[in-house]
């Protein structure tokens, strides 16, 4: 499968799961975003615990994904000093944290902002990290096996999507303006906490660039550091299960009682957002480690999938000129399937 289906099959689980944090937030909860934490971890633990069982069992493993499962952990390579999961672990700390972090405070910030302000402004990590990666690959050398694949109308598409999400962004800053500027009271604003509530997503930014850098290079196949896609999946996995331990206790210490994430309600909210999350993380995976430095802003361009799921599920209201701003996303998109096609004929 092409580096530019995976990368389809990301934006629409990730466009999801953006649908079900927000639905997921509540008013007047301050610790909502420790509470999806506590799901996605769990998600991601139990999907980890079931890769592990079947890296140890090689053979289903390759009746499922094929070769790539000689990259995976076995029971020979589990305990080994030179690859266990541990030394493993702290090769992809970088990336891992840098998601983890960024994901949690994306969940607070979708208590105080529209999903369709939060997701754009978040996506520009993108093209940062697109840009971080070139850095890095250019010191290294190695740039010139990315030149290779890297054609003009790769160039133009990557163009395109970059501009078509910052100026979404730019677009939805201008109308909280607007909004502000008619003086309307609190409880009919979308924006009301403004230039604050941007924070959320501007951090979100910062730790998500380095996450997606640092994979990038991590899972270079000509450079990275010998982990294979499988071992990502689940060291990712693990490591944000225990963050999600991390945050139960904290709920349980600023709450008093235990959170209890399997009632009805935070199945068909959080969990969804969980599933959706995991689902999309699987073909981030593959299609970052196929191209890094395309993949990487045509994904953050998923925010326009979560844009129109808000408009159709939240009814999130779009103006003429987000719409322009979507047509160029889509422009880019298309432009960079084409390349695709032509660079396998």
């Amino acid at each position: 499968m092409s580096w530019f289906v995976l990368t389809l099959i990301c934006m629409l689980g990730w466009g999801f799961a953006d649908l079900f944090y927000k639905k997921s937030n509540v008013d007047g909860d301050r610790y909502s975003h420790l509470k999806t934490a506590v799901w996605v971890g769990l998600m991601m633990g139990v999907f980890s615990l079931l890769l592990t069982i079947l890296s140890l069992c090689k053979e289903p493993l390759t009746a499922l994904i094929g070769e790539n499962a000689a990259n995976a952990i076995t029971a020979e390579t589990l305990f080994n000093s030179e690859t266990s999961i541990f030394t493993s672990a702290v090769k992809y700390l970088p990336a891992s944290l840098g998601y983890i972090i960024s994901m949690v405070i994306g969940y607070a910030g979708m208590r105080y902002l529209e999903v369709s302000i939060v997701s754009p402004v978040q996506n520009a990590s993108g093209a940062l990290s697109a840009i971080v990666m070139f850095i890095w690959f250019t010191a290294t050398g190695t740039i010139g096996s990315f030149w290779e694949e890297f054609s003009i109308v790769h160039v133009i598409g990557t163009v395109l999507i970059v501009c078509g999400v910052i100026a979404l962004g730019i677009v939805e800053q201008k109308l909280a303006r607007e909004e502000k500027a008619l003086d309307l009271p609190d409880k009919d604003r979308k924006y009301r906490y403004g230039a604050l509530a941007l924070l959320f997503p501007i951090l979100y930014c910062v730790f998500d660039t380095i996450g997606t850098a640092a994979d990038g290079i991590i899972l270079n196949e000509d450079t990275g550091l010998g982990l294979g896609e499988i071992d990502v999946l689940i060291l990712y996995g693990f490591t944000f299960f225990f963050a999600a331990v991390i945050a139960w206790i904290i709920l349980l210490i600023k709450e008093k009682k235990p959170y209890n994430p399997f009632t009805l309600a935070e199945i068909k909210t959080r969990g969804a957002a969980a599933l959706f999350e995991q689902f999309g993380q699987v073909f981030y995976v593959y299609a970052l480690a196929k191209n890094p430095i395309v993949a990487t802003p045509m994904i953050a361009s998923y925010c326009i999938v979560s844009a129109i799921l808000s408009r159709i599920f939240l009814k999130e209201k779009l103006k003429a000129p987000q719409y322009a701003c979507i047509i160029v996303v889509i422009i880019g998109i298309v432009l960079m399937g084409i390349a695709d096609g032509l660079a396998e004929a």
